[in-house]
């Protein structure tokens, strides 16, 4: 049996498949975001940011593993869109803090509100054996977001 994935090759591997299926799944969940114009980087800063809280922009493009100046420039646009702010450190007049703005805040919880609505939205689709196989996985995807 062969399968197109999303290169729009022809593969016989059901694994390679089962790739291209989860990728495709993660790229439609993430097309669900607020804020126009606002990159997959961007987003990916803001959600550090939620989750971790303040931080440096050093520790924001290692955890994005990104370069530093690529970084500056996100951050850049991402200030300029009132979704973050840099304040001064107080112990070292070189290092800056980034921390999310009530703006930020906002766009993240319109993203997950819009996220989750259309992940719902499919899981009532399914039919009850679909959705009973979907939580049979659970703790296999779990176990693969894990590694």
């Amino acid at each position: 049996m062969t399968y197109a994935n999303d290169d729009m090759t022809i593969t016989s591997d059901p694994d390679e498949e089962l790739r291209v299926l989860i990728q495709k799944v993660a790229r439609r969940i993430r097309a669900e975001r607020g804020g126009d114009g606002i990159t997959d980087t961007q987003l990916g800063v803001l959600w550090q940011l939620e989750s971790g809280g303040r931080t440096t922009p050093g520790v924001l493009a290692e955890r994005e593993r990104v370069s530093p100046p690529s970084m500056n420039r996100t951050i850049n646009a991402l200030e300029a869109g009132g979704f973050v702010r840099r304040d001064p450190s107080d112990q070292d007049a070189r290092q800056v803090w980034v921390s999310l703005t009530p703006a930020g805040d906002e766009l993240i919880a319109e993203t997950r509100r819009l996220r989750t609505a259309w992940f719902h939205r499919q899981l009532a689709s399914l039919e009850a054996e679909e959705r009973a196989a979907l939580e049979a996985v659970r703790p296999v995807l779990r176990k693969l977001a894990d590694s």
